[in-house]
């Protein structure tokens, strides 16, 4: 047995959808090298987060890129910055490798 299991109704509680990034900004107040981010999420709206993951990105390689949020999450209040959603993404040795999406779909697409 999986001590990790989830059934179905479980994980459609979290609400990931589709983004794209319309501004990067560096971040030099929080404890670790951190962007601060904005996406555009559709009909949700415009949300912005700080993220560690400026060891495999530059702020030109992110604006533009389609993401996957987390939006339903509580806001996280990160030193003078308050986040607003969880940008997704897959840790590694050389850092983090943001979740992206293949080919483009509508932003506020929700992830099935």
């Amino acid at each position: 047995m999986n001590d990790h299991a989830l059934n179905r109704d479980e994980f459609e509680r979290v609400v990931m959808v589709a983004g794209t990034v319309i501004r990067v900004e560096s971040f030099p107040e929080a404890r670790n090298p951190s962007f601060k981010i904005w996406v555009d999420f559709g009909p949700y709206g415009e949300r912005k987060t700080s993220a560690q993951v400026v060891a495999l990105y530059s702020a030109d390689e992110l604006v533009g890129r389609q993401i996957v949020g987390v939006i339903n999450f509580p806001e996280k209040q990160i030193g003078p910055f308050r986040s607003q959603f969880l940008l997704t993404g897959f840790p590694t040795a050389e850092g983090v490798v943001v979740t992206a999406i293949e080919r483009p779909v509508p932003n506020g697409t929700r992830l099935a």
